[in-house]
């Protein structure tokens, strides 16, 4: 994409996104914190995604007002259910006897809804130090404070005693975990963390699946996909922002994951799996990128659960670039416009699961950043959910050619294919004003749900550079011009210059 000179003026979705930023910046969200000065502003911010989820969903909410069900996750939990089975009674049952077993109690929790199939996301499991230790035993037995092992100490040697209770407390709470998992008919659970337990203060803090001692998770199918944590994420920024040729050390004494995938899900991808530990970071985010998307794009019914450690930095990373892949297809979030599905990702995806971004920012630990301004690396269709797709949603004896053919011939029309599909054309609602493309339903006849949308890889590639581009704008108006003063001459500083050099908002280079 060619670089802009200069910033244009912001649009009221712009100032809207601003808004966002600066109590992003100012506060890591926590749902039982919900008074306070900034209250006005969080409101405002949890009513727009909730109109936005609204435009093409149906939905519920788990409330969470006061953060009794998780507090670093939003007062207002929605549960699309569009295509989907579950009952939200029931969820919130099972959630409820559940979130204990994941770290900080942050519970397996759908947040995409794609072709019936729920996307989840969730901490890791938790560990007998974060379930027994001091305020770990006292969350779960005293209703406590859910930051179990973030200020947890040594145990006592009373509190050691209930070491020999773990197996049977672990059955409980790990199998309510499993049972919410298949409630939401999740099969495939995505570890990216670098190590097979966390450990802090000598203990084992958290788990995950893939080292369950009793294996209770064998019956879903379990894929090891290490990324670098946040901390990674300082050299990203040290190079000015760039990711090319970063490549994470493997050698690292705490890194004891190893990259586990069944050959049954990487047949299709043409990727050499066993090289991973020489790619650089846009490589292996678009290597695990093509793996999310292969794996909920396959003829199964089966969801997808994504989790680090806690849950609030590559979690929402993977999470995101799902949301906004799918959405650039027209696959979900049909009737959003570029303004709107970045407002609903930055929003809902990481400020209202509490990725703490006052903490990254001064550690220089831009994963945020980097998330958004990865999306110029994954606009070609190689990248697209409909790949596969188009060729076997086609009616009987029309080839994808003849289809484009028809859109030219017919546009805005309804033509009859068959005695058993029809055609139907329109431009997409989300497009208005931005750029076009068309939109074709291949329907059976009286279904009501959409078959498949057929969008160009043109579209697909500007979709995703208007995305990327807004929030570039609005970053280096709210976030990124804060610390850097103008110079005595009016001029943007040094600092700043580059900064908007690095992001493609000025000059001819881009990041």
């Amino acid at each position: 994409m060619a670089a802009a000179r200069g910033c244009p003026p912001a649009g009221p979705g712009d100032r809207g996104l601003a808004e966002l930023l600066l109590e992003f910046s100012r506060a890591q969200y926590r749902a039982k914190d919900g008074g306070g000065a900034a209250a006005n502003k969080v409101e405002r911010i949890e009513r727009r995604c909730l109109e936005l989820f609204g435009r093409d969903y149906r939905y519920s909410i788990i409330h969470n007002a006061h953060g009794e069900v998780c507090a670093h996750y939003p007062r207002h939990i929605v549960i699309m259910e569009f295509e989907s089975t579950v009952q939200v009674g029931k969820l919130q049952d099972l959630i409820n006897r559940s979130k204990m077993a994941r770290c900080r109690g942050r519970f397996v929790c759908p947040v995409i809804l794609y072709k019936g199939k729920h996307i989840c996301r969730s901490a890791t499991l938790a560990g007998w130090g974060e379930l027994y230790g001091r305020t770990g035993y006292n969350y779960i037995f005293s209703g406590g404070s859910d930051d179990a092992w973030a200020d947890a100490e040594d145990i006592s040697e009373e509190d050691s005693a209930l070491r020999n209770a773990d197996s049977q407390l672990f059955d409980k709470v790990r199998g309510h975990d499993i049972k919410l998992l298949r409630y939401l008919s999740v099969r495939y659970i995505c570890d990216l963390m670098v190590e097979n337990k966390k450990v802090k203060f000598g203990l084992n803090v958290t788990s995950s699946e893939k080292v369950d001692k009793a294996q209770r998770y064998a019956d879903f199918t379990l894929l090891s996909i290490p990324y670098p944590g946040c901390e990674f994420f300082k050299e990203y920024k040290d190079r000015d922002y760039t990711a090319e040729g970063l490549i994470f050390n493997w050698k690292q004494d705490y890194v004891d994951a190893p990259l586990s995938i069944p050959a049954s899900l990487t047949q299709s991808l043409s990727i050499d799996w066993s090289e991973y530990q020489s790619w650089d970071l846009v490589q292996q985010t678009q290597n695990y990128l093509k793996l999310l998307i292969s794996i909920i794009n396959s003829d199964d019914d089966s969801g997808l659960l994504v989790h680090c450690i806690s849950g609030w930095d590559r979690t929402p990373l993977f999470i995101s670039l799902l949301r906004l892949s799918l959405w650039a297809d027209g696959l979900i979030h049909a009737s959003l416009e570029p303004s709107e599905i970045l407002y609903l990702t930055v929003a809902y995806d990481w400020f209202l699961f509490g990725h703490m971004l006052v903490d990254r920012l001064n550690k220089g630990e831009e994963i945020f950043f980097f998330c958004f301004n990865f999306l110029k690396h994954i606009t070609s269709e190689e990248f697209s959910a409909l790949k596969s797709q188009r060729r076997k949603s086609l009616p009987p004896g029309f080839t994808l050619e003849e289809i484009c053919m028809l859109k030219q011939r017919d546009r805005g029309s309804t033509t009859s294919l068959s005695s058993d599909f029809s055609l139907g054309m329109e431009s997409s609602p989300g497009a208005a004003g931005s750029f076009t493309y068309e939109a074709v339903e291949l329907m059976p006849a009286g279904a009501q749900a959409q078959a498949a949308w057929l969008v160009s890889a043109s579209d697909r590639e500007s979709r995703l550079e208007e995305v990327r581009s807004a929030f570039l704008a609005s970053y280096s108006r709210t976030i990124g011009l804060k610390a850097v003063p103008p110079s005595p001459s009016g001029a943007i500083g040094g600092l700043l210059e580059q900064f908007v050099r690095g992001v493609g908002l000025r000059g001819s280079s881009t990041l």
